[in-house]
């Protein structure tokens, strides 16, 4: 049986769970990413969207959408970024809101040719200049 994993926000309002754990988790370091986490990066995790559910508070996300339909769901309350959506399904979840271990570790890092100049990456991390590589 998989472990169902819990997350939340910063101050507790927006809370959720995801059963059948994570499918992959990357940082990205380019420049919206920053912005959009307040940090040098952004650290998700991939998963199932069948196996994602809001638990609480729901009613207090709000949410930012590009015109390709991706975008982010944060907390309208203390601005936590929580999950990254996909015409309106949650395909991830942000890696810091995840209550203890997520099970799961960075198997890359994206977009590292528009790192911000202060940040080292870490060894032994597969790195790509753009985005991750065509699966296949």
């Amino acid at each position: 049986m998989s472990k169902v994993l819990s997350g939340g926000c910063f101050c507790g309002h927006v809370t959720y769970t995801v059963t059948g754990g994570l499918a992959f988790a990357q940082s990205c370091h380019c420049s919206r990413c920053r912005k959009a986490f307040s940090a040098q990066a952004s650290a998700m995790a991939f998963l199932d969207p069948s196996q994602f559910a809001w638990t609480s508070g729901s009613e207090n996300l709000s949410s930012y959408v590009n015109k390709e339909g991706l975008g982010l769901q944060f907390c309208s309350t203390c601005g936590s970024t929580l999950v990254a959506v996909r015409n309106g399904a949650v395909f991830g979840v942000t890696l810091g809101t995840v209550n203890g271990d997520p099970g799961i570790t960075l198997s890359r890092h994206i977009w590292v040719g528009s790192k911000a100049p202060w940040e080292t990456l870490p060894e032994g991390v597969p790195c790509f200049e753009e985005g991750p590589p065509p699966q296949g």
